[in-house]
């Protein structure tokens, strides 16, 4: 018994728990849990699992959540991003992510995972689909979902969103996120922001065009008369696009623009 016993300590130490081989992985655990030496192809494996899943129940939150995740980890490979860039397929799987994840925010979920949202930034940022308007939208969820923030974080992503809010030539946002951006810096650090936002904004006013113009004084009109359903969501609108937000970043934003 003691000398099964052994074995079967050795058995799973050694092949179980990968210890001994080399690379730091490998082991059984790893395949469950897909940490770093766990085949990539795994991914691809619960990409398919979710497609089949959504595909069955179309109206399930945890369905949608779960494949938009598993196509993050999937968008990790070489063969999506090389040098900093989207390749042919990046685009495509990334595409894909935004398509998830937005039918995922169209079931209204309670309270949409702050992780995932913070993930997407990437997927919408300038090394990815180049979509501001989308950007300003998960930071949105961010700001309404993430627990306990810090003011300099809350501050820091504030910032983002006057950044791409202004790119996205929506004026209203961008000023009202550099409004409650400055208000939450650090008193030192409150002029240097002022004037790195101010410049921001001025660059991007320099690359308007007459239809950015038009799509921004629409989405100023919009979120001027923003609405508040049942369930306590605002309507707010970035770059002619409606969005469901949190009334509590809408009336933050809000605030600041009084101060």
């Amino acid at each position: 018994m003691i000398y099964i016993g052994l074995a079967l300590l050795f058995l799973v130490g050694f092949v179980g728990l990968g210890v001994g081989v080399g690379g730091g992985g490998g082991g059984i655990l790893n395949a469950f849990t897909g940490e770093s030496g766990a085949p990539k192809a795994s991914f691809a494996g619960q990409v398919k699992k979710y497609q089949k899943l959504v595909a069955e129940q179309p109206k399930s939150v945890s369905a949608w959540e779960g494949l938009t995740t598993a196509q993050l980890h999937e968008a990790g490979g070489e063969a999506y991003v090389s040098n900093g860039k989207l390749t042919s397929k990046g685009k495509e799987l990334f595409t894909q992510i935004a398509h998830s994840w937005n039918s995922y925010l169209a079931l209204n979920p309670p309270k949409p995972s702050p992780q995932l949202a913070q993930e997407m930034e990437r997927i919408f940022g300038e090394e990815g689909l180049n979509q501001p308007a989308e950007e300003v939208k998960v930071l949105q969820v961010v700001l309404a979902v993430k627990p306990e923030l810090t003011p300099q974080y809350e501050s820091s992503l504030y910032a983002s969103m006057a950044e791409y809010a202004y790119k996205a030539h929506n004026t209203r946002i961008g000023d009202l996120a550099s409004g409650k951006a400055i208000s939450l810096a650090a008193p030192t650090e409150r002029a240097k922001l002022k004037k790195a936002l101010a410049e921001l904004k001025k660059s991007a006013a320099s690359t308007t065009s007459s239809t950015a113009t038009t799509s921004s004084a629409t989405g100023s009109a919009a979120t001027g008369a923003a609405s508040t359903s049942e369930s306590g969501n605002a309507t707010i609108t970035v770059g002619g696009k409606s969005y469901k937000v949190s009334q509590k970043v809408k009336e933050q934003l809000e605030s600041s623009e009084k101060k």
